[in-house]
């Protein structure tokens, strides 16, 4: 299994190297070519959601990204140290969170759903992390 790890500052410029870098990698690890377009959008998203999160809750620490290439998969996990609402709480979806932007949150992870088959999303009051995985092809073998 190899991994790449990408940490950026939570500014939004930073969200496009982070998807170049992930279209990359997940090309090089074997991922359709037609389904890239739809890991750079997916990345997109998350990461603009971690970042978004990181500034609304005042959080200084960097985004993370994995990129982990393993046997006929490839993952991405996108996480943030963002305080989130533990299920069964009352109030904001974030600390500090206006309805506004709760709405905002879960539009971005119904379209990181459309665009992955294989999506989980986790959070707690220690940050959250978004895992998405996508299936590879071995690389052909040349025949002598």
């Amino acid at each position: 299994m190899a991994t790449v790890e990408l940490r950026f500052s939570a500014l939004p410029e930073h969200v496009r190297t982070a998807r170049l870098v992930a279209a990359a990698v997940a090309r090089r690890a074997g991922v359709d070519e037609a389904v890239l377009d739809e890991v750079r959008l997916a990345v997109g998203e998350a990461c603009t959601r971690a970042v978004g999160l990181h500034q609304i809750s005042g959080v200084t620490a960097p985004v993370k990204v994995s990129l982990i290439d393993e046997e006929k998969q490839f993952s991405i996990e996108v996480g943030d140290e963002a305080p989130h609402q533990v299920p069964g709480e009352r109030g904001a979806t974030q600390a500090g969170g206006s309805e506004a932007e709760a709405e905002e949150d879960e539009m971005g992870l119904a379209v990181i759903s459309g665009l992955v088959d294989d999506v989980e999303v986790s959070a707690g009051e220690h940050g959250g992390l978004i895992r998405m995985t996508w299936p590879t092809t071995p690389p052909a073998v040349a025949l002598p």
